[in-house]
C-alpha cells in the first residue's frame, strides 16, 4: 500500500509499505481522509520534533524514521482483531491518535494520560498513520461516528477536540465573552466550540480571507482587524468596559499574547493553545495586578465522545472548514506548499491516501 513517510526535515516520500497486521485488540481501518496538521508542517520545515530520527527510536513505539505521517483521520473498519467485539466491519470511525505507555491509566475518568511521560502521537512517532491507505489501531483509541457525518468532515474531529479541550481548560460557560487571537484552523475550531456552547466570540485576525471564513462559518459574533482597530479598546466597548472573560492564543505571536492579556477582565483567563517554537515574554505586572490566570492546553483527554456528540447532533457544522482535497501524490507539492506559502487561502486540506474519495 502507499504511505507518506517522514525521513527527515524536507524529506517526505510517498512509498510502498506492507499493509498493517490487525493483531489482537486492534482495529483495521481503511483510511478515508486525513487532514494536514500544522504539526506536520513543523516536522517538514523544522523537525524532527515529535518524529523520531533515523538513529534514535521513540521510547514507547520503538520506531525510528522513516515513519508514516498523519494523525487527523477518519475511515471505515475493514477488520477486527481478536477480542474486539464492540465494533463491526463497515463502521465509520475516527481515531484519538495517542501513543502512551501500557501502564498509563486511559480509562473514562482519567484526566492526565495526555500528560504522561513520553506521550506522543500515532502518525508522528510511529504505529502507522492516516497518510497511509490502511492502519491498525488499538481498540482504546478508535471511536465510532454516525454514518450521517460525512467522512471528510469526520477527519476534523481530532483538531476539533483540540479546541474543545482548550475551551474546557478555560472554564468558559454560556453567556461569557471570549476573545480568540488568530483565525487559523485551531482558532476557528475553538471558536466553533465556544459558539456551540453559547459563548459570545470576538476574533482578531490580520488576514481578510480568514476573517471572512469566521463570519461565513458563523463561529464569530465580531471579527476585528488589528491593523484597523484597537482590539483592546474594541473589546472594552463590546463588553461595556468589562473586558473579555476568557481569551485564546492561537498564533504563537508575541503581540497577540500581549493583546489578550490586556483585553481580558480582572481575574480573566488566557489559554495558550498554539505550540510556541520560541520563547515568549509575559507582562507579569498586568498578570499580577489583574490576577489573570494563564493556562496551557495540549491536545485532548477523554474529549472525543463529547466532541463527536456535538457533531452528530448538528451543533457544530464542520463543512465550512474543509477547503481542499488532494491525493497522496500531491501532499508536498500542493498540500504543504499551499499551507506554508498561502496558508490564508486554506483552513483544512484533506488527503485521500487511496484516491478513492477524489
Amino acid at each position: 500500500m502507499k504511505a507518506a513517510r517522514y525521513h527527515d526535515r524536507h524529506d517526505i516520500r510517498v512509498e510502498e509499505v506492507p499493509e498493517p497486521v490487525v493483531g489482537p485488540g486492534t482495529v483495521g481501518i481503511d483510511v478515508a481522509w486525513c487532514g494536514i496538521c500544522g504539526t506536520d508542517l513543523h516536522e517538514y520545515l523544522d523537525g524532527p520534533i515529535f518524529c523520531p530520527t533515523a538513529t534514535t527510536p521513540h521510547p514507547i513505539s520503538g520506531e525510528t524514521a522513516p515513519v508514516t505521517l498523519g494523525h487527523e483521520f477518519s475511515g471505515v473498519v475493514y477488520a477486527l482483531g481478536e477480542g474486539v467485539d464492540d465494533l463491526e466491519v463497515g463502521d465509520h470511525v475516527v481515531v484519538e491518535p495517542y501513543i502512551v505507555r501500557d501502564d498509563v491509566d486511559t480509562g473514562p475518568t482519567s484526566e492526565t494520560y495526555h500528560l504522561s511521560k513520553d506521550m506522543n502521537f500515532i502518525g508522528l512517532a510511529g504505529r502507522g498513520g492516516g497518510l497511509g491507505e490502511k492502519i491498525a489501531v488499538r481498540r482504546r483509541w478508535v471511536h465510532r461516528i454516525d454514518r450521517s457525518v460525512p467522512l471528510d468532515q469526520a477527519a476534523l474531529v481530532e483538531p476539533l477536540a483540540v479546541g474543545y479541550h482548550a475551551v474546557q481548560r478555560s472554564g468558559a460557560t454560556a453567556g461569557d465573552v471570549a476573545l480568540v487571537g488568530g483565525a487559523g484552523p485551531i482558532g476557528l475550531l475553538t471558536a466553533a466550540v465556544l459558539s456551540a456552547q453559547g459563548v459570545t466570540v470576538i476574533m482578531s485576525e490580520l488576514s481578510p480571507l480568514r476573517r471572512q471564513k469566521a463570519l461565513d462559518a458563523g463561529v464569530a459574533d465580531h471579527v476585528l482587524d488589528p491593523r484597523e482597530v484597537d482590539v483592546v479598546a474594541e473589546v472594552e466597548r463590546l463588553t461595556d468596559g468589562r473586558g473579555a472573560d476568557v481569551a485564546f492564543e492561537c498564533t504563537s505571536v508575541q503581540v497577540v499574547l500581549d493583546t489578550l492579556l490586556a483585553a481580558v477582565r480582572p481575574r480573566g483567563v488566557v489559554v495558550v493553545v498554539s505550540i510556541w517554537g520560541h520563547p515568549a515574554s509575559l507582562d507579569m505586572q498586568t498578570i499580577v495586578l489583574k490576577e489573570i490566570d494563564v493556562r496551557g492546553t495540549i491536545a485532548y483527554v477523554n474529549n472525543h465522545p463529547d466532541v463527536i456528540r456535538l457533531v452528530e447532533e448538528g451543533k457544530i457544522d464542520l463543512s465550512p472548514f474543509v477547503t481542499g482535497k488532494i491525493g497522496l501524490d500531491q501532499l508536498v507539492d500542493e498540500g504543504f506548499d499551499t499551507l506554508i506559502h498561502r496558508n490564508e487561502t486554506a483552513v483544512k486540506i484533506l488527503v485521500s491516501p487511496s484516491g478513492a474519495g477524489l
